[in-house]
Order: C-alpha cells, then sequence, then structure tokens
C-alpha cells in the first residue's frame, strides 16, 4: 500500500482556488454528511470547537468517504497536540497565533523527523494504515502540508519572514484575533481590517507564498479571492445550521 498524495498542497501550489468549509461541530455525522457537498477542503477545528484527538481523528475517518480534503486546525502550535494529530491521519495542519518565523519554523519542525524536524516515530499508527504504508516514512515531506496562522498586527507586521520559512506551504490570515489585536473586536467587516487583510495578502504572494482566508459573507469571501487567496473557507457549519434554523422559526412564527 502507497501513501496517497495530498491533492490539496499540490492544489495551492499551483495557485488553483480552494474553496473551503469551516466544521466547528465536534461530530463525525455532520463532517460526513457535508464532506461530499463539493467543497476542496473541510477545517477540522480543534482549538476553538471542543474536539480532542479522539474526535479530530473520528471526524478524519468520517470525511474519508466524502470528496473533501481535511485540514485539521491544533489547538497551539505544541509538538506534542502536532504529533498526536499527525499520527491519526491528518496530513495537513493549520496551526493558530504564529507570531514570527522562528514559531513558523518550529511548526514545520513538528512536523518533520530527525534530522529535519523533532516529530516522534511510531510505525503502526493511522496515518500509516497501520503499519501497511511502505513508503510513508520516505514520501511524508513531500505530502505533508503545513499551514500557519497570522492573527495580530505583530505578526503581519513579520509576515514576509514567516512566508519565506521553508516548509510553511500556506499563511492563513485570521480576521477575528486580527480585528482584536487593532482594537476593533468582532468587526471583521471593518474597513480598516479588509484592508489590513488585503494588505497582508499582498505582501504574503510577494513573498512567494499562498494567502487564505475565512470570510463568512459572501461579498468578502469574493473580494478576498480578488485579492489574492488562494484557500477561502466560504462558511462555518454551526453557523449554517443556525442560520437555517432562525430562519424556519421565524417563517412559521410570523
Amino acid at each position: 500500500m502507497r501513501r496517497p498524495e495530498n491533492p490539496f498542497k499540490r492544489a495551492l501550489h499551483a495557485g488553483r482556488q480552494q474553496i473551503g468549509l469551516w466544521c466547528s461541530i465536534p461530530s463525525a455525522l455532520t463532517a460526513e454528511a457535508v464532506a461530499a457537498s463539493g467543497f476542496d477542503w473541510l477545517l477540522i477545528d480543534g482549538e476553538h470547537a471542543p474536539s480532542d484527538v479522539p474526535d479530530m481523528m473520528a471526524q478524519l475517518q468520517a470525511m474519508a468517504r466524502g470528496t473533501a480534503h481535511p485540514v485539521v486546525r491544533v489547538p497551539w502550535n505544541d509538538p506534542v497536540i502536532i504529533k498526536r494529530v499527525l499520527d491519526v491521519g491528518a496530513d495537513t495542519i493549520l496551526v493558530p497565533m504564529v507570531q514570527n518565523a522562528e514559531e513558523a519554523r518550529a511548526a514545520v519542525a513538528a512536523t518533520r523527523y530527525p534530522p529535519h524536524g523533532i516529530r516522534g516515530f511510531a510505525s503502526n499508527v493511522r496515518a500509516t494504515a497501520f503499519g501497511r504504508m511502505s513508503d510513508y516514512f520516505t514520501r511524508h515531506e513531500e505530502e505533508m502540508c503545513v499551514l500557519v496562522q497570522v492573527e495580530t498586527v505583530e505578526a503581519l507586521e513579520k509576515v514576509e519572514e514567516i512566508a519565506a520559512v521553508d516548509g510553511v506551504d500556506g499563511v492563513f490570515i485570521g480576521p477575528g484575533d486580527l480585528s482584536a489585536s487593532m482594537g476593533l473586536l468582532n468587526q471583521t467587516r471593518h474597513p480598516d481590517v479588509v484592508a489590513a487583510v488585503e494588505d497582508g495578502m499582498r505582501r504574503i504572494l510577494a513573498a512567494g507564498n499562498r494567502p487564505g482566508i475565512l470570510a463568512n459573507d459572501p461579498v468578502l469571501a469574493r473580494r478576498y479571492m480578488a485579492a489574492g487567496a488562494v484557500f477561502t473557507a466560504v462558511g462555518i457549519d454551526v453557523m449554517l445550521l443556525v442560520r437555517a434554523a432562525d430562519d424556519l422559526a421565524r417563517q412559521f412564527r410570523e
């Protein structure tokens, strides 16, 4: 058995737009339900959703029946957590709150085996099909996709250095925490926040890397895509559920 290719990583490096959906509901059932909806990627959220590693593994297993590529956002830039998430089968991770090039290098190192990194060795885990993938350890760097998240004014000031780190495949701008860092908490549509995001994207592209974003507003999502976002999340599962439920209840109450 050979290790599967990472189509998401290849698409990013080819500059092909990848449309995604944020999965904040820690449920394998809902993950399976949206995995065949037509998105290019789905974000399994381990930072702000109440998901632990077994929950994320269950979502990875459920998504295997769909067509979307799973991206796992780990709760922090922690090599122990990253190791466990990779061992259960994640090939693409998003690391939050990366502030500088040193932290970006640490995130990459957590995904690489020695001598190129610090990832611990285990041969009989889900990632290797329980030891059946003969080429897992020779191709792991080739197929591993590392995305880092810049979310503060300070991180954006250093975004060229972060984007230049070898092994960083994409730089995701987090609009929510960025708005807070700018003194505009929860104002992700504020003109100053939008301008900062677009400027950050231009600089990421100029540095030879690939920018990403989450924009729950379709107009804003298309604006960011036009500004250069290569991987763009355009919705959040729990918000889709809430809006649909609220709209349905409103129709009958009226």
